[in-house]
């Protein structure tokens, strides 16, 4: 288990606030004091398990807060990770804030005060060295420990400097008190994290502590800095050189010895240490051959090295480290046309990504992040861009093991540019800045360096850093032997030493039709060509299951009606505050939305062709002999709130028409239709060649005529080769509005990729010579209201689920144009339904929103979480652009009865509380039973088929005092007073097994305490 990776079990034991998957806050539990850290062995860190914290405004003596035993009375109980605002949210303080206004109603004057972070440590054996190393406070803290300052604001200042501060004067055996008093952050005043016009800005500003604080003990000599920096020879040879910073904290001369392992070989090397001496250890290259190449997710596997390290003095072990990293290389030239164009391990590829967004209060969940970057994947992407908000060391880690790649930089608009973007927010800087920055970029390299994901570092964003600011950056950067090509803004901004960023960002960000995307003659617009770092068509209408879930009815019925209003869960922009532009097109081209029902429809299709003619333009330039396409950037890829745009998938991981357009268009082998040569072009992301494939294109009135069919043989080679298999001349005859239908098949006629588009005779025109920075105008609009009389369909649908052995059930809907007439069912979704009939999320389908003309059927696959069922009966609800809306049942569950997790935090609950405050927890907490005779944990089961089974019940027991329960099913008593014995401490766990005969259906399984003592932590049940 690498260092990261026991952070990352230390996070997901004691974290006391949580976002849990669908987006709902976890409330911490109140009234109870976090666990104490106890930190024994030298070397591997402990994080904190959380924090009590409380405004200053109640705090009259600093010194007495780190004082142990002091009265925390009334204090808040928050996790190692936490904003103000979080942890009050967590404590129940406010109303849900992803609904509506609420947010807006919270009073900013509390957080203008500093607020005190409160935590324990234990520590057994003084006489080791004891240190706090942490960064994310957000943004300057005062820093106690015992009842000493040990540091000041001027120190702790900045989101991404790392502290590495030695407390060993401080500490003493057994309690030790640690206090964080964080001071409000302001982004413009800051070097930290703001929220630009992404998002309605949080009432604390995210003030607060944001990453792990940890404590590291060792001997005399500490380690750090442990790296591994790789060299590639072809894909046959790597050589490895480590390097690690050793440093004397004594006073006396030491003699330390540095030994481990790379990738299985041992190393080592011996070092004299003057007193309060550090050095730079580099060990001889280690060479290997046919090494284990990282590659991004579809060009090859992911396999990652481990570095092992141990510094020794006087043959005693004095402080060790663990760390990952990947052998790649990354090179990105910027080429003849100025576009930075990327290879990974010398092969080329498109960069397709988004712009990647944490939750809006910088809560933290693993399984969160990691779902996201799985619908990256699934949605055929490569990248994601992090602008600021660099996610913590887990998020890295889950992007190397997931092929994920990433694009980190500093944000735009706030302190980060303030001294080189003129009139735009953001303070100019004070000579106190340039250290605080350099550190920055200092911490952020050597944290980021050893990761295979990391393709790049941006220094800049809108603009390029000055010669000081950009000597400071790349210093930093060169000390911490950063590999990866650094790039000086994401605009096409130049800076002194790195000149042309070989970037782009000419926009759009707000709507435009889907034939812009196509335009290479306007060299200041957002066009396929060049690396375009963040670009969209602005709005992304969630499903109505999200619109309901964010916004009261009489913001839903202003959302379709006036779409000049302005839109709270829009923007903070005034530039992006309604959605006029967005109505506007959607009346113009499909006609004005006659309902709430007909705008989210409406909004879905026109989100659809939109973002898949953004990706599908990109993937045609992209092999161009002249100024080709390199990179696109979405932007956004995602939300950190309930938001009306900028956003491939919303902050409840729900899919629209957005998603599925940009899944469409990013298939590795793949049809696409022009908008501005009529072309119908064969795209081939796969390295290897394609060959002897059929295009076939069908052009369709509405009514179902066929007024165009060609089919065409084409071949072509891979990593992003194409070929146009045909262009559409002039037809005569089609309907203003009407309907192409293009597939691709293999030689022995397999379909391997399909497309259907909705076309006018009308094409959009633009008014590209009154563009602005957000959009160009449409002067005239496409004509797609035929499709409002597209003849109603009757449409086939069944649906069957099968559990796996790996906790997910794949969902199968099977739909079926039976129609005697000739008209296509259009645009028809498919949700998997759960508990409540609410939506089952995250899901990840084959395909979606298909059209079917008379006669095809087509089958599609859902794959999710079981356990995100919430015990219910999957359902399934398909609904039709002409077909209606209907929901199928689809539990006829198959497979082998793999066990299945049901967590106790989402069980019924008497006499319970859901908590977090100790470790070791599977899901998002667990449940803490009351001191009380009947306390009881309810949880609903389905089985496919009546029988026996076994529950394994997960528990932790602190006491030595056995805490006995009942446990029924079904209201049956099946055993009784099962004991449950202490488990020598509260992050201990253990399982006891309890054989039991389900129904058919849904069961009801209880473990009811059966004495006053109550019953011990529950984790979950395994049946």
């Amino acid at each position: 288990m690498s260092y990261r990776q026991r952070r990352t079990r230390i996070l997901l034991a004691a974290a006391a606030v949580a976002v849990a998957v669908t987006g709902v806050t976890v409330p911490a539990a109140t009234g109870q004091e976090p666990a104490s850290a106890t930190v024994v062995a030298a070397g591997p860190a402990t994080a904190v398990p959380g924090f009590l914290i409380q405004t200053s405004a109640q705090v009259s003596d600093d010194s007495a807060v780190s004082k142990p035993g002091y009265d925390t009375a009334g204090w808040y109980p928050v996790g190692p990770r936490s904003t103000v605002y979080a942890g009050l949210l967590a404590n129940g303080k406010y109303a849900d804030p992803f609904y509506s206004t609420n947010m807006k109603n919270v009073p900013t004057a509390d957080f203008k005060v500093p607020w005190w972070y409160r935590t324990d440590v234990t520590v057994a054996d003084p006489t080791q060295r004891t240190y706090l190393d942490f960064s994310g406070v957000l943004s300057k803290a005062d820093v106690w420990v015992n009842g000493t300052k040990i540091a000041d604001k001027t120190q702790v200042n900045g989101a991404y400097q790392r502290q590495d501060l030695d407390i060993t004067a401080q500490v003493k055996a057994g309690t030790n008190s640690v206090a964080f008093k964080v001071y409000p952050n302001d982004p413009n005043k800051d070097l930290s994290m703001g929220w630009i016009d992404w998002a309605q800005t949080p009432p604390d500003q995210n003030m607060g502590i944001v990453r792990d604080v940890l404590v590291r003990r060792s001997g005399p000599v500490a380690l750090r800095g442990g790296h591994v920096v790789t060299k590639l020879t072809g894909l046959t040879h790597a050589d490895l050189t480590v390097k690690a910073d050793v440093r004397n904290d004594s006073a006396a001369a030491v003699s330390a010895t540095v030994s481990g392992t790379v990738a299985g070989r041992p190393i080592s090397q011996t070092v004299s240490l003057a007193a309060k001496e550090k050095k730079t250890v580099t060990f001889p290259v280690v060479g290997i051959d046919d090494p284990q190449v990282w590659w991004p997710a579809g060009m090859g596997g992911q396999p990652l090295y481990d570095l092992d390290l141990t510094a020794s003095a006087g043959g005693t072990a004095s402080d060790t480290s663990h760390s990952t990293f990947g052998v790649r290389e990354v090179k990105a030239p910027v080429n003849s046309s100025g576009g930075r164009s990327y290879t990974i391990n010398g092969r080329p590829l498109l960069i397709k990504g988004g712009g990647y967004s944490p939750d809006l209060f910088l809560r933290w969940n693993e399984q969160y992040a990691a779902d996201k970057l799985a619908y990256v994947k699934d949605l055929g992407l490569n990248t994601v861009r992090l602008e600021g908000h660099l996610e913590p060391d887990e998020f890295f880690d889950l992007a190397d093991r997931m092929g994920v790649l990433t694009l980190p930089g500093w944000e735009c608009c706030d302190k980060w540019e303030g001294q080189v973007n003129g009139s735009e927010p953001g303070d100019s800087w004070t000579a106190a800045d340039y250290p605080i920055a350099k550190a920055s970029m200092t911490a952020e390299a050597e944290r980021l360096r050893d990761h295979p994901s990391v393709i790049s570092f941006l220094i800049g964003s809108d603009f390029a850093p000055d010669a000081t600011i950009e000597k400071n950056y790349l210093d930093a950067l060169k000390a911490a032997d950063w590999s990866t090509p650094v790039v000086p803004a994401a605009s096409a901004k130049s800076s002194p030493q790195l000149g042309a960023s070989g970037m782009k960002m000419n926009g759009p960000y707000d709507y435009v039709p889907p034939n812009y995307w196509y335009d290479k003659a306007h060299s200041d617009l957002g066009g396929a060509w060049g690396f375009n770092s963040e670009t969209s068509a602005g709005p992304d209408i969630p499903t109505m299951d999200t619109l309901k879930r964010m916004m009261s009815s009489s913001e839903l019925d202003t959302l379709w009606k006036s779409p000049s209003t302005a839109q709270y869960h829009r923007s903070s922009s005034s530039t992006f505050a309604n959605l006029k532009l967005f109505g506007d097109a959607l009346a113009g081209r499909y006609g004005k939305p006659a309902s709430l029902d007909d705008f989210v429809r409406k909004a879905q299709l026109a989100q659809y062709e939109n973002v898949r003619a953004e990706f599908e333009s990109h993937s045609r330039n992209f092999s161009d002999s002249s100024n080709p396409s390199t990179g696109i950037i979405y932007w956004m890829l995602n939300s950190g709130w309930t938001s009306l745009h900028w956003q491939l998938f919303d902050t409840y991981l729900d899919q629209n028409g957005s998603y599925f357009g940009a899944k469409k268009a990013n298939e590795p082998l793949h049809i696409q239709y022009s908008y501005d040569t009529k072309s119908v072009v064969v795209v081939n992301h796969n390295h290897d060649a394609a060959s002897n494939l059929t295009a076939r294109v069908q052009l369709f009135n509405l009514d179902g005529t066929s007024k165009f069919d060609q089919s065409k043989t084409v071949s072509m080679g891979g990593d992003g080769a194409k070929t146009t298999a045909l262009t559409i001349g002039s037809v005569s005859g089609l309907s203003t509005t009407y309907l192409a239908k293009l597939v691709l098949s293999d030689a022995s006629g397999k379909e391997v990729s399909r497309n259907v588009y909705w076309l006018s005779t009308k094409a959009d025109t633009l008014d590209w010579g009154n563009s602005d920075w957000y959009y160009t105008p449409t002067t005239s609009y496409a004509d797609l209201s035929g499709l409002n009389s597209l003849a109603q369909v009757t449409l086939g649908s069944t649906a069957n689920s099968t559990t796996n052995g790996d906790g997910t059930t794949t969902t199968k809907v099977t739909l079926t144009n039976g129609s005697a007439n000739k008209v296509p069912a259009f645009f028809v979704d498919a949700h998997v339904l759960g508990a409540a009939g609410a939506p089952v999320l995250p899901v990840q389908w084959t395909d979606n929103q298909v059209t079917l003309w008379p006669g095809e059927s087509t089958t599609l696959t859902a794959t999710y979480r079981t356990a995100d069922l919430k015990g219910a009966k999957p359902s399934v609800r398909v609904a039709g652009w002409n077909t209606g809306t209907k929901t199928i049942p689809a539990d006829g569950t198959t497979g082998p009865g793999a066990p299945a997790d049901y967590q106790a935090e989402d069980a019924a609950l008497t006499n319970a509380a859901t908590a977090s405050n100790h470790a070791g927890f599977t899901g998002t907490g667990f449940v803490d039973y009351t001191n009380a005779t009947g306390s009881a944990v309810e949880w609903t089961v389905p089985a496919a088929a009546a029988g026996p089974a076994n529950v394994v019940l997960r528990f932790a027991n602190g006491t030595t005092v056995n805490r006995p329960m009942d446990i029924t099913v079904n209201g049956t008593k099946v055993a009784s007073a099962v004991a449950f014995g202490g488990t020598g401490s509260w992050d201990t766990w253990q399982t006891v097994t309890i054989p039991v005969t389900l129904t058919a259906g849904a069961n009801r399984i209880k473990a009811t305490a059966t004495t006053a003592n109550g019953g011990p932590n529950v984790d979950k049940i395994t049946v």
